[in-house]
């Protein structure tokens, strides 16, 4: 029965290669002879009907579906249940596959990516036999499928009729069945048009370490006696990881590189519930034994094991697979560009928009010169907002490729991002990390890029080391903030101590001048006072006493004339007159009189006065003398109430003077923490990334070292030496400025020792720093932080190392991508033709090895001329760009296996037929 295999569409999903979850030794009810299998529950029929069949291998399909198993190698003992062949329920599953439908109406062969019949026969090898599975490309069909199972038992039927169940052993050992099938292959193995076979077998060994196993089987002997070429890969036992099977078995791993073999591990499962038990992760680009094949050969970069030991030591699966439908890694999926003005809008087919469609591992975009490769990775990156390049030619070339033709015109972008938040903006969506032409070199020479990459490199470590680096850079602006308010805290201190100083001086004074008698003093000035004021009033008085004597003098009482007169007399008033007038010249004695008494109390006033300005003076000497006595000028006697206000401040400025020292404590206190705080984030950080540079001295065998320089970056120290603007103090630095050694905390503790002399200081330089550096200034040097350095260097063939900033530029560039792609750092990778500076030597035995195991860990994006990348690095989609002078569009697009994208890399990068034939003369292969 012939095998037309039906359209499937897997690759509408995941453009060129992709990772699928394969077990590849399975068996079937062909098997119930041997007792082992088992029927499924709820199907009891006939297992030779063809009805029993039927249900049985949807039951089987179901089975793997539900598992999530899409890569099917069907290897019973044997490949019928009966005689007829009718009764294969390996070649049932098959057709099953190829044409059924499952229960929610989705074909079979869209969940199941393929299936492989096949059978695991026992040998003539070793003393019990020798496991050996088959697999078939299902276009072998039915009847051979059978006619091959016979030919390699040597017409041994794998079960017998008797009591005695065990599995026969065939009359032919592996050299002898691997030849008949070889012969067969050719011989009835029809071609296609283009010469390749239309059906493909791969031989794998299973359950190596039993003694049915290849390694159990022939003992010794495996190496000498047994033909390796022939088999593609070693099946792990069930609790088995490669390093438990590689162990102290050097032999087997050389063995292994040699004939190009891959461990895996499967289910040999006995009933469908077991499907997956055990699995592996293998990526295709098509659902084909070669491509299976392929994937065994080139095993760094297509095969993951499945597995990883848990606390306990048993083996658990890996918890984010390679799959990227199975974890929320960023994947852009696809770029599509229209409007007429975009170099690529509307490159497309019959001229409509163009559809970049993007591997979630390595795409390779390549193209001859002006094909729009730079054009297309520039314009994304403008597109979505990536970071821009640091130096300012090469982000000028960026944005003008982005700008001016990739997104001219207004150019609509769409793209199909696989993103944790697909509400978020493009970049938190696919956050890639862009690299230009030139832009990697650049980075080389950036003293900051070494601690970058060494954070992410270890994804067990990047989040505490990125938590700690934000902290202490929290920390350092808070220790900064702190050491500027020291100044202020400083001076307010200082007035404080002053005013309380000035208080308590004042009250002492007052309290010497009681002792010295100054209230006596006082006293006696105060009784001077007020006779001094009693005699000035009387004199006053006086003054005022002859101004108005003079006034009644001067009053004029009139006579009264005839007719006044008798009036008066008239109204009995006369005798008034007479009155008014004694009354007058009384009152004008009364005043003389009094003028003569005040004038009479003059003599005696002075007398007083002259005698208290005698007591005064007497009083002023004694207490003078006495003032003397205790250090107190005289002349203060005169700020006696300036210093009585003073004393009266005295409990108001020690309050204050107590809250400035205690403001000053409390900064002190809380300056002290924050530094010890650092301090421990410090030793932390670098035991952290201690453990990082021993992964990378163990990841990389020692050819790439990492060394550590602590205090290393010393701007901040140069800054601030520098800005004392000091001629003495600037030329001491720059002389020293390379003495690594050389640390703010170093500088404060020879400047607190007196020992300046230890960092270099001459003695002038010393008494300069000594007095610039003010309590403040001592704080500010206290806050400064010099960040570690790390150095990175090359293994030199000399077995010597080379700082990074002393290799050539393809070294340096080789050595950094490296590094880039072995960080554990999830964001997508996006690189413009890094071959222009990378090493050839490094990129085969460090960087392409380093590419092949991201595989399934990051979404890798690279425009290229280099086969070396393209071929060695295993592409997974290669996208094929021509363009005319102003119109790009996308030539070829697919896996490398396929015919169009190896002529287009032949043809593009890799120079031609003629190149390549020259170089494949040249180098004999």
């Amino acid at each position: 029965m012939t095998f037309t295999r039906q359209e499937h569409n897997w690759r509408l999903h995941i453009p060129g290669v992709r990772w699928f979850k394969a077990d590849l030794h399975i068996h079937t009810i062909d098997d119930l002879p041997g007792s082992r299998a088992k029927m499924p529950p709820g199907i009891n029929g006939d297992p030779q009907s063809p009805e029993t069949l039927s249900a049985y291998a949807k039951r089987f399909l179901k089975s793997a579906v539900d598992r999530g198993v899409q890569i099917l190698g069907v290897t019973p003992h044997s490949p019928r249940v009966g005689t007829s062949e009718e009764t294969s329920a390996v070649w049932q599953i098959v057709e099953e596959w190829n044409n059924g439908v499952g229960d929610d109406g989705t074909p079979f062969r869209e969940k199941i990516y393929a299936v492989f019949p096949g059978f695991e026969p026992s040998l003539k090898n070793g003393r019990s036999g020798l496991h050996i599975l088959f697999l078939f490309d299902p276009e072998i069909g039915r009847a051979n499928y059978l006619k091959v199972f016979d030919l390699v038992m040597g017409g041994v039927s794998p079960w017998p009729n008797g009591p005695d169940n065990g599995l026969r052993i065939s009359n032919k050992d592996a050299e002898e069945a691997f030849r008949d099938l070889l012969d067969f292959h050719k011989r009835e193995c029809p071609k296609s048009q283009d010469g390749s076979f239309q059906w493909h077998y791969l031989a794998l060994a299973p359950h190596i370490d039993n003694d049915k196993g290849l390694l159990g089987a022939q003992k010794a002997q495996v190496l000498d006696l047994f033909q390796h070429d022939s088999v593609a890969g070693l099946e792990l036992g069930d609790h088995k990881l490669p390093c438990d099977t590689i162990h102290n078995r050097l032999w087997l791993r050389e063995a292994m590189a040699e004939h190009h073999q891959a461990f895996f591990h499967s289910s040999d499962a006995y009933s469908v519930d077991e499907i997956g038990k055990r699995h592996t992760w293998i990526k295709l680009a098509s659902p084909r034994i070669e491509a299976l094949r392929q994937a065994f050969i080139a095993s760094d970069s297509r095969m993951r094991i499945g597995y990883e030991r848990d606390a306990d030591g048993k083996l658990s699966e890996i918890p984010n697979p390679p799959d990227i439908t199975m974890n929320q890694r960023p994947w852009l999926k696809s770029v599509t560009v229209s409007g007429n003005a975009s170099f690529f809008g509307s490159g497309g087919a019959d001229g409509e928009a163009t559809r970049f469609d993007l591997s979630p591992d390595l795409t390779c975009v390549i193209g001859g010169s002006m094909t729009g490769k730079s054009t297309f990775l520039d314009g994304l990156r403008v597109h979505i907002g990536a970071d821009m390049p640091q130096d300012a030619n090469v982000k000028k070339q960026v944005e003008a490729r982005g700008k001016e033709r990739f997104l001219s015109g207004s150019a609509d972008v769409v793209l199909d991002c696989l993103s944790k938040d697909p509400t978020a903006n493009l970049k938190e969506q696919w956050p890639a990390v862009f690299y230009a032409q030139s832009e990697l070199q650049h980075l080389a020479q950036n003293p900051e890029t070494p601690e970058e990459i060494l954070t992410r490199l270890v994804s067990s470590e990047t989040q505490e080391l990125n938590a700690r680096k934000a902290r202490l850079e929290i920390l350092d602006k808070k220790l900064s903030k702190a050491a500027k308010q020291f100044a202020g805290l400083h001076d307010q201190l200082a007035d404080a101590e002053q005013a309380f100083k000035q208080s308590k001086k004042a009250t002492a004074e007052l309290a010497a001048f009681s002792d010295a008698g100054v209230a006596n003093l006082h006293q006696a000035s105060s009784y001077l006072q007020q006779w001094q004021e009693s005699t000035k009033v009387t004199k006053e008085i006086e003054v005022k006493l002859d101004n108005l004597i003079t006034d009644v003098a001067a009053v004029y009482l009139p006579i009264l004339g005839e007719g006044s007169e008798g009036a008066l007399r008239g109204a009995s008033v006369a005798e008034d007159e007479t009155k008014l007038r004694t009354h007058w010249e009384r009152a004008l004695d009364l005043l003389r009189h009094v003028k003569e008494e005040l004038t009479a109390t003059g003599p005696i006033g002075k007398n007083i006065t002259d005698t208290l300005e005698i007591h005064v003076q007497d009083t002023r000497v004694k207490v003078e003398r006495k003032l003397a006595e205790n250090g107190i000028p005289g002349a203060r006697i005169n700020q006696l109430q300036a210093l009585n206000d003073h004393a009266s401040s005295l409990e108001g400025h020690e309050a204050n003077l107590n809250q400035a020292r205690q403001a000053l404590t409390d900064a002190e206190s809380l300056f002290k923490e924050l530094r010890s705080e650092r301090q421990t984030l410090v030793i932390q950080q670098r035991k952290a990334f201690d453990r990082v540079i021993e992964t990378v001295h163990s990841q990389f065998d020692g050819k790439i070292a990492v060394r550590r320089v602590n205090d290393g970056h010393k701007e901040p120290l140069a800054n601030f030496l520098r800005g004392f603007s000091q001629a003495g103090i600037t030329r001491w630095w720059n002389n020293s400025a390379g003495d690594q050694m050389l640390t703010p905390d170093i500088l404060l503790e020879a400047l607190a020792n007196r020992n300046l002399t230890e960092v270099g200081m001459s003695s002038i330089v010393q008494d300069t720093f000594s007095t610039q550096m003010t309590s403040p200034k001592q704080y500010e040097l206290a806050a400064l932080r010099c960040r570690d350095q790390y150095i990175f260097e090359l293994k030199m063939d000399d077995g010597s190392y080379r700082p990074l900033m002393e290799l050539s530029g393809g070294q340096r560039v080789s050595l950094l991508l490296t590094l880039l792609l072995e960080t554990n750092d999830e964001r997508p990778l996006v690189i413009d033709q890094p071959e222009d500076e990378l090493d050839n030597r490094f990129l085969f035995n460090t960087m392409l090895p380093a590419l092949k195991r991201l595989k399934g860990r990051r979404q890798i994006i690279v425009s290229t001329h280099s086969a070396n990348i393209v071929v060695n690095g295993d592409a997974d989609q290669v996208i094929h760009l021509e363009a005319t002078a102003n119109q790009g569009k996308i030539a070829s697009a697919g896996a490398i296996e396929e015919p169009a994208i190896r002529d287009a890399i032949v043809r593009t990068v890799d120079g031609g037929e003629d190149a390549f034939r020259m170089r494949r003369l040249k180098y004999g292969f």
